[in-house]
């Protein structure tokens, strides 16, 4: 499999000018080269412009440790995959396009947070063409596998009532979210489900709880 060095070399890059290019530090590129960091959704929207490639191919990647160079580059600053200025924004969401909207946060959970603002825009799928809202969102973590992967592109309509069995996008008052299987609706809490490490049910309290928006397809990276 292609590593993000042989990727990084591919591009003409050192560790230097891709730290340049992406915002960051040379100790940073290189850790990441090294399986030292974590490749997280923030981390492959600040280098897939530079790279040249698709932010799902570095979420793709796998990333094992590897000897330290000895004489690495010295890494610079990050491009983020840029949010298009306002008038084009418009012309993207008249084009019938939707948000990729979530960023990852780390954290047992793999909460992630839906307040940044899009990091990319992707054509909207025929089934959301009239749906009021709809996005899509990075899988981040594996506590959904087998049936969400890393690295996978769900697509969200927000205002879509989710049915027992349905993925979920579950919208914390914190403005955290989690992505699991929506069991069943009490009248305190909202049971859920996720697969790994272990297939269990668990409750979120309603008043911990905004909102859920259910998953209705999926774009394989």
């Amino acid at each position: 499999m292609t590593t993000m060095r042989e990727l990084r070399q591919a591009a003409g890059l050192s560790q230097e000018k891709l730290a340049e290019l992406a915002g960051t530090s040379q100790p940073q590129i290189n850790k990441l080269e090294t399986g030292q960091r974590k490749m997280t959704v923030d981390w492959a929207v600040k280098l897939a412009q530079p790279l040249g490639v698709e932010p799902a191919v570095l979420l793709g990647l796998d990333l094992p440790a590897a000897p330290v160079m000895a004489r690495p580059a010295r890494p610079a600053m990050p491009a983020l995959l840029r949010t298009p200025p306002v008038g084009a924004q418009q012309q993207v969401q008249a084009t019938a396009s939707m948000p990729v909207r979530a960023a990852a946060r780390g954290g047992v959970d793999q909460e992630m947070f839906l307040e940044d603002g899009p990091i990319d825009w992707i054509a909207r799928p025929d089934y959301l063409k009239n749906a009021r809202d709809p996005y899509a969102m990075y899988v981040v973590g594996e506590s959904m596998m087998p049936r969400f992967r890393p690295a996978q592109l769900l697509h969200v309509n927000p205002h879509k009532p989710p049915a027992p069995g349905a993925g979920v996008v579950v919208v914390k008052r914190n403005k955290a979210v989690l992505v699991k299987e929506f069991v069943r609706r009490g009248p305190e809490t909202v049971v859920l489900r996720e697969y790994q490490p272990a297939d269990r049910e668990f409750a979120v309290p309603l008043e911990d709880l905004d909102t859920l928006h259910t998953v209705v397809g999926l774009q394989e990276p």
